[in-house]
């Protein structure tokens, strides 16, 4: 992927974590900054079936998920169905924030269960499923802030950033002069199935469950492991969704890095992308000009201070 994305080190590897893991991911940046070419360099490498969708407040479910066709021939007349874009591999749901609530809750089913109900009828979605969302977080107008049951879908939520001050040249280099790189196939849908399973597969020693489960519950106010400024500032806490994503990353890094098992260190370096999206400020904290990226690097912390003091 880096033979044409510039830099992004950290939403690259958040991204191909996400999709070992089987998890979809939200991206939050400005325009222009290479969300959607990342999104058609991973499907060029894993040499996945791809779709985009453009959300606008005018979209209707219809349009993603597909609708029912009455069609005429021969004097006779039968209902077929028409897929929408979301019946493929890999899918871009650009500014996802700009489609209504009635839209929002239509995807709610494919993100969660990988299949659409259409017409009465339920079909499954091809395999792999990746979602790869796009949010951007300066245009506020003409968007609606996504439900906390979708933010929860997503296994992570990764800040794309602007480039850093040497990258500019290599970006221009591959954009503005001559043909772009080619990007190889590296892998196929079954090589992703596989490595999936395999995932599942990595043992989690007990010291690193409760790591999990004490981060999430220290996410959630008024839990024996909450911050202060966690009681004070956050309304909703983590979902058991977050302790999920912890560990299937974690599973990822681990295996990414050579081992077996999965360590303190895969948990933590988890720990942001998997639960940002899953603590909601309440109005103190966002007057306050506090982040939940603020209140999730306090948690980890505290967990380091502690795991020193036991040592």
């Amino acid at each position: 992927m880096h033979q044409l994305i510039v830099g992004q080190e950290d939403v690259v590897d958040g991204v191909l974590t996400a999709v070992f893991a089987g998890g979809l991911v939200l991206l939050e940046g400005v325009p222009g900054i290479g969300k959607t070419m990342l999104v058609k360099t991973l499907g060029e490498a894993l040499h996945l079936q791809k779709a985009r969708i453009q959300f606008t407040p005018d979209l209707m479910p219809a349009d993603v998920l597909g609708t029912m066709v009455l069609e005429e021939g021969q004097g006779a007349r039968s209902v077929r169905f028409q897929p929408g874009p979301i019946h493929t591999n890999l899918l871009l749901a650009d500014e996802i924030n700009r489609a209504t609530p009635k839209t929002q809750s239509a995807l709610l089913e494919a993100m969660q269960e990988q299949q659409a109900t259409v017409g009465g009828q339920t079909r499954a979605l091809p395999q792999p499923f990746v979602v790869l969302a796009t949010q951007n977080p300066v245009e506020q107008e003409g968007t609606y802030p996504l439900p906390e049951a979708q933010l929860d879908r997503f296994l992570f939520k990764l800040l794309v950033g602007y480039p850093k001050e040497h990258e500019y040249a290599a970006i221009l280099d591959r954009t503005t002069a001559g043909k772009p790189p080619a990007i190889p196939a590296v892998a196929s849908g079954d090589d992703v199935l596989a490595l999936r399973t395999l995932v599942r597969e990595v043992p989690v020693p007990e010291t690193s469950r409760r790591l999990v489960t004490r981060l999430v519950m220290a996410t959630q106010p008024k839990s024996p492991y909450a911050t202060e400024r966690v009681n004070r500032y956050v309304m909703l806490g983590s979902s058991p969704r977050g302790a999920q994503a912890l560990v299937l990353a974690g599973k990822v890094h681990a295996l990414r890095e050579g081992r077996f098992s999965v360590a303190s260190d895969d948990i933590k370096r988890a720990a942001l992308p998997a639960l940002r999206h899953r603590m909601l400020l309440n109005f103190e904290g966002l007057g306050e000009g506090l982040t939940s990226d603020d209140l999730v690097r306090e948690i980890l912390e505290r967990s380091a201070s502690l795991e020193a003091a036991r040592a």
